[in-house]
């Protein structure tokens, strides 16, 4: 893990593979007197890619602004036509939860973040139910009620827009929220939305995973978390994670067993997400040492 103390800025690039990417890219960085804190890399043969994440300390770095930084690399980008994410370290990510009644999600996230695991802000929490308000609250972070039916969900997602854009936020966490966002909500938030499904998937996607686990009689459960797309439950999964179960469990025994994994899986995810470690391409991701 990088030094907390040190100013950062991270790169993350994919494009089609040929010889001299990471010469261009170091080349880059040794005119500009940046040094390498981590820097990790992969080759997809079967899709043509290279695909890399490096890290640099910005003291005594000689471009010292965002715009000056991403000014100079774009012709070294340009010549290789590589796609490109910048981030810095001093520039935290601003993050909105989305809980509808289930806290354990939710609970482990304020939580982790509040004993500084999660490196982001939290400036507000939306919910579709009341009863996690005194949850939200206890952690000092604003909690807005939305209710949302069928006959209202275009007003109330006009509502979250205004609310997530009065608090630039910049990455949404789904914490068990049970409702389907919109096309165009995904749209305006690409790779920007995490859920955490309760199944291994692709299997039992959608609704009541642990009820047809069962019925299936399945001997391992699991939990995804993935980026939201328009297509339910079937965006790039960033992480995954099982547990056996037996014929002796019923279905509140796998829900019991599911809600540990649902937690931990999501916040891997987020973590990874908030430090820059998650590459997706072609619907699916790599994750960076």
């Amino acid at each position: 893990m990088t030094d907390p103390s040190k100013h950062t800025a991270t790169l993350l690039v994919s494009a089609p593979d040929r010889p001299g990417l990471v010469h261009a890219i170091s080349r880059f960085l040794l005119e500009h007197n940046g040094n390498i804190i981590h820097a990790d890399q992969h080759e997809d043969a079967a899709e043509n890619l290279f695909l890399m994440r490096v890290e640099w300390d910005l003291q005594g770095f000689t471009l010292q602004s965002r715009e000056a930084i991403e000014q100079a690399f774009a012709p070294v980008a340009e010549a290789f036509d590589m796609r490109w994410q910048m981030h810095f370290s001093h520039s935290r990510r601003r993050m909105a939860l989305f809980t509808s009644q289930y806290e354990h999600c939710l609970s482990d996230l304020l939580h982790r973040h509040r004993i500084g695991e999660l490196d982001c802000e939290i400036p507000l929490v939306i919910g579709n139910h009341e009863s996690v308000r005194d949850l939200v609250e206890s952690h000092g972070i604003p909690f807005h009620h939305i209710t949302i039916t069928r006959d209202n969900k275009a007003q109330a997602e006009a509502r979250q827009f205004a609310l997530l854009e009065e608090a630039q936020v910049d990455t949404i966490v789904l914490a068990r929220y049970m409702q389907i966002l919109s096309p165009l909500f995904v749209e305006k938030y690409p790779n920007r939305v995490i859920n955490i499904h309760h199944s291994f998937l692709p299997a039992f996607d959608g609704a009541k995973p642990y009820h047809r686990a069962h019925m299936r009689g399945v001997k391992l459960i699991g939990a995804t978390s993935h980026y939201v797309t328009s297509e339910l439950d079937e965006g790039p999964i960033i992480e995954q994670e099982v547990t056996r179960v037996s014929h002796r469990d019923d279905v509140a025994d796998l829900v019991e067993k599911g809600r540990d994994l649902e937690k931990i899986v999501l916040a891997r995810a987020v973590k990874w997400h908030l430090q820059s470690r998650v590459l997706s391409y072609n619907n699916k991701t790599v994750v960076f040492d």
